[in-house]
């Protein structure tokens, strides 16, 4: 059975699930090259192997609203891949949430967790709740609620899950103090802790920034600079304000950024500061943008956002939400980078389009890679009993996404793809996981 035969054998087996079929499409199509030299890997089947996952935890999770309203929602959590280390992912609250979501997302962690360098291996999970209009009461009985059957899946050393969409700082305070009560002890299961019980500095920031750093190893290799550039990044979560932030910190005029009803464009540059209190402090939506900067446009729907001319376009909201015209337009506009700050924003056929025109491309297994990162480091400060400084931890995180991009790229070369960043980062990560699967037989 040859490499086609066998991906279209596991697309079949999970049709129904688009998500997980389109990430693993995406990856065994790219991979396709390392079978000449590594027959041994077909043998011992790693492919359909390395596509089941080794668990999958669906449970019921029952909560009570503030008016007395008994409400269910469903929990996953999907334990991919442990053959480089424990389970690492994160939970994501939004009602989204499927099977198909959480597969998809734990079979990118695999070799987004590979290519850092750290012991981590691939999961994922979360529920189909919507935090959003939710009160803090509520939030943390579902939580607890939650935390209660999935309490017994995890632990430092076989599964440790962080934040996602949906999954903040309030949220891991929550799941964190339940996991804590149920098994008595102090064991740092979940990452994204705030810094008063075990957190790291720089997790908040670190996706965003890991970014800014990948993107400017990838424009130094081309012997440019983020100097002077623009950039539009959708999104106005932790990735999108922290890329933002970066961004501004390394010379670039960021223009546009958005949330799901729609977007702002300041062609003056983003007021930052005034994003922040709004998403973050007041939890309110984009639009009151323009109730400050009277100047700046808001447009409902997210999707125009690809239409204002940029250098850098970094897509920081959500799964597939850059399409083929998307990039079609970005390319006319004179884009010169796009990087994946979100998991999978780009369809395969904008890719194509980016790729096709020489546009230099990060892939989200590789570009938005600082935030597992920085979560394995502070498993390591955990372990150590140790707090890493703010530069400390910076200097660690630019260190792992310059050497992510390296590896990337020398990789995309030695295998006939040059500059072909989604080739580089699916074998890289690939290899690393099979050899170890290879090594420890067939489990």
């Amino acid at each position: 059975m040859d490499i086609t035969d066998i991906k279209n054998k596991i697309i079949e087996k999970d049709r129904d699930e688009k998500e997980f079929v389109q990430a693993v499409d995406e990856v065994l199509t790219s991979i396709a090259p390392v079978f000449d030299k590594h027959p041994e890997y077909l043998k011992m089947n790693i492919l359909e192997r390395i596509t089941e996952p080794e668990r999958v935890i669906i449970f019921r999770v029952p909560w009570v609203k503030d008016d007395g309203e008994v409400v269910v929602n469903r929990g996953f959590r999907v334990e991919f891949n442990s053959a480089i280390g424990p389970y690492k992912g994160g939970l994501r609250f939004h009602p989204s949430v499927n099977l198909s979501v959480v597969k998809f997302l734990g079979f990118e962690q695999i070799f987004k967790n590979a290519l850092t360098g750290l012991p981590m291996g691939g999961g994922k999970g979360g529920s189909d709740f919507d935090p959003h209009g939710k009160s803090d009461g509520e939030i943390m009985r579902f939580c607890q609620s939650f935390m209660s059957e999935l309490y017994r899946h995890i632990g430092p050393f076989r599964d440790v899950p962080a934040g996602d969409i949906g999954v903040g700082a309030r949220e891991i305070g929550f799941l964190y103090g339940q996991y804590k009560k149920l098994v008595n002890e102090s064991s740092w299961v979940l990452t994204g802790k705030g810094l008063s019980y075990g957190g790291s500095l720089v997790r908040k920031e670190a996706t965003g920034y890991g970014l800014l750093y990948f993107v400017r190893a990838m424009l130094l290799d081309h012997k440019d600079s983020l100097e002077g550039k623009t950039a539009v990044i959708s999104g106005s979560g932790n990735v999108a304000i922290y890329a933002a932030e970066k961004a501004m910190a390394l010379g670039v005029k960021v223009l546009a950024m958005s949330d799901s009803n729609g977007y702002i464009y300041d062609p003056k540059g983003i007021d930052l500061d005034l994003v922040k209190k709004i998403k973050e402090v007041d939890r309110k939506r984009i639009k009151e943008y323009i109730d400050v900067h009277g100047d700046a446009e808001y447009h409902e729907g997210a999707k125009g956002i690809w239409q204002i001319k940029c250098d850098i376009a970094l897509p920081c909201a959500t799964q597939n939400e850059l399409d083929e015209e998307d990039a079609k337009i970005l390319c006319q506009n004179g884009v010169k980078v796009v990087a994946e700050g979100a998991n999978m924003p780009c369809t395969h056929k904008a890719q194509r389009v980016f790729l096709d025109n020489g546009i230099l491309y990060g892939p989200a297994k590789a570009a938005n890679a600082g935030g597992v990162a920085v979560s394995g480091l502070e498993m390591s400060q955990n372990s150590l009993r140790l707090s890493w400084t703010f530069e400390e931890v910076d200097e660690r995180l630019k260190e792992i996404m310059d050497d992510i991009y390296r590896t990337c790229a020398d990789t995309a070369i030695e295998y006939g793809a040059k500059d072909d960043l989604v080739v580089g980062s699916n074998i890289a990560g690939f290899l690393k996981v099979a050899e170890a699967m290879m090594a420890q037989g067939i489990v």
